[in-house]
């Protein structure tokens, strides 16, 4: 029998919200990270913004609840709002305390302070950054001090495959005890033990042909739970970042919000300024409405992205502000202190995920799920920007104090069945994988984007319906690889957007749909709740 490793916490992912995990969990116990590429590709390192919190005299904490609930278009817990930017304060100061540098400003007596940022369904500056590499800033402290701790095992370019559970294994009580793990550089299927499974993996833009998300984010947490049993909440809601560098090199990369909150202007390519036609905030309403607004501005004139433009501040507010997108953008000619730039919305975050309580629990017992791929009715039907960051290290708080109180109530499991790969062989068709991906980032991308209808939506149904068979069908008779791992995972969670879309007959936040262009206000909001054993029985039926 081959070795299998055994640890107390197995964290998967190693963003912002894993990396603060594994550092509290490590002064109490043993703890494996995950991370499908090196440790810190993954969405939190280009992170441009800041993380949200009420620092300022002149900001409260009623005002911060107040518009989250309000970018979350009616489906945000309260509850969970409130304890969220309640922890805003403690949060940054633990950031500061491991050494994230912080942009700070001289005030009006020339004493330093904090330098906060205005974003989007803000009413007041309350984005903490660092310059405009604001997740970069956080992912390499975070990574600095997880490499030298020794109670953190560090697995660098290991992908998850599935999670291991008692009733898979046939046992009474169900929990959840490990993960199947592809060696990506070994080329090999290891088993992996733990008192504790803690997904971290992010979101899932890569489910769509343009999005802002590296390569990593293939949803392999939400598409792993829903497999292993849990509850799949709101995964209607996509949010598309309104403003990408339109480039062919450029591989969508992301212009932050807080470019408009320091006065861009959105323009169509005769200079004309929009965003007032379409909400009284303008380039700061939320990024729903902004997104749309470029699409159908887009759609109506036949171009191909509108201009962003912060030419008119000062060249050296503008190089001290954004030294990342200003070097960036010089990089594909563009100048953003003397011309606009083009731009264009790309997939960006998602709403929806594993469903879990304050303490990160998930249905499935000893499954946490934490950040991106989680759904704790923080976000509702809409992201409000810098939200995200905070929102990983406040539950990462959270799942360390549930976690702790019950280490030595749980044992290690004992050895776990190995990867069976006795009825597979090598794979002679891998342009099969290449078409199939291919071809559902571009269905999801023309049918089930910014804009949707009912008719759209069966298309993409339709075909995810029969693409599901096939990738099914290849997993079954051919051996593991990187893009079978994560084609099946991206199938998975395309197919849990199409039916949550479908289930909606509203539009909602980010859920826009031209046959049901209302809002349903004479029922009480709902969240779109899906369980693969509802599902499959009610697909059994049909």
């Amino acid at each position: 029998m081959a070795h299998q490793y055994q640890h107390d916490v197995l964290i998967i992912g190693s963003g912002a919200s894993g990396l603060s995990l594994a550092l509290q969990l490590a002064e109490h116990a043993r703890v494996a990270v995950l991370s499908k590429s090196a440790l810190t590709e993954g969405a939190t390192y280009y992170a441009q913004g800041g993380v949200s919190a009420v620092l300022d005299t002149c900001d409260s904490i009623d005002s911060h609840v107040e518009d989250t609930i309000a970018s979350g278009a009616g489906l945000c817990k309260p509850d969970i709002v409130r304890f969220v930017v309640e922890h805003g304060r403690e949060s940054i100061q633990w950031l500061i305390d491991l050494g994230v540098n912080f942009t700070k400003t001289r005030d009006a007596v020339g004493n330093f302070e904090y330098h906060l940022n205005q974003e989007g369904g803000h009413s007041h500056r309350r984005i903490l950054h660092a310059s405009d590499a604001t997740g970069r800033a956080i992912e390499t402290t975070l990574e600095s001090r997880v490499r030298e701790h020794s109670n953190i095992e560090l697995f660098e370019h290991h992908s998850a495959i599935d999670l291991i559970t008692a009733e898979k294994l046939g046992m009474a009580s169900n929990r959840c005890l490990g993960a199947y793990v592809y060696d990506r550089k070994q080329g090999r299927v290891q088993v992996f033990g733990a008192r504790f499974i803690v997904l971290a993996t992010g979101g899932a833009g890569k489910v769509y042909l343009y999005t802002s998300n590296p390569d990593t984010c293939t949803g392999d947490g939400i598409a792993m739970a829903w497999r292993a049993g849990c509850d799949i909440s709101n995964m209607e809601f996509v949010q598309f970042h309104p403003t990408c560098l339109y480039h062919p090199d450029a591989k969508s990369f992301l212009i932050s919000e807080a470019l408009r909150g320091e006065g861009a202007r959105l323009l169509l390519s005769n200079g004309e300024p929009f965003m007032q036609k379409f909400d009284p905030r303008g380039e700061l309403a939320p990024r729903d409405i902004v997104a749309r607004a470029i699409d159908h501005e887009m759609k109506r004139r036949g171009d191909d992205f509108v201009y962003l433009d912060i030419s008119h501040k000062p060249r050296e507010f503008i190089i001290e502000h954004f030294p990342t997108i200003y070097e960036r953008c010089r990089k594909f000619g563009f100048d953003i202190t003397r011309d606009p730039v083009p731009v264009v919305p790309a997939a960006h975050y998602t709403c929806g995920g594993v469903v879990i309580d304050k303490r990160g629990r998930t249905n499935l017992p000893g499954l946490y799920t934490i950040g991106e791929a989680s759904c704790s009715g923080l976000h509702g039907a809409n992201r409000m920007a810098s939200n995200s960051l905070l929102e990983c290290v406040v539950f990462a708080h959270s799942a360390y104090q549930d976690i702790c109180q019950q280490l030595h109530e749980v044992s290690l499991p004992c050895s776990l069945p190995e990867w069976d790969e006795s009825q597979v062989t090598d794979s002679d068709e891998e342009v099969v994988v290449s078409h199939n991906w291919d071809e559902i980032r571009r269905f999801m991308w023309d049918y089930v984007g910014i804009v949707r209808t009912s008719k759209r939506l069966q298309r993409a149904l339709n075909r995810i319906r029969l693409l599901q068979q096939e990738i099914l069908d290849y997993y079954g008779n051919f051996r593991i690889t990187d893009d079978l791992i994560e084609l099946r995972n991206v199938s998975t969670v395309a197919m849990l957007i199409i039916e949550s879309a479908i289930q909606r007959k509203e539009s909602r936040g980010l859920h826009y749909s031209l046959d049901y262009p209302e809002t349903d206000n004479k029922h009480p909001p709902r969240d779109t709740v899906m369980s693969i054993y509802t599902f499959k029985g009610r697909h059994e039926a049909a």
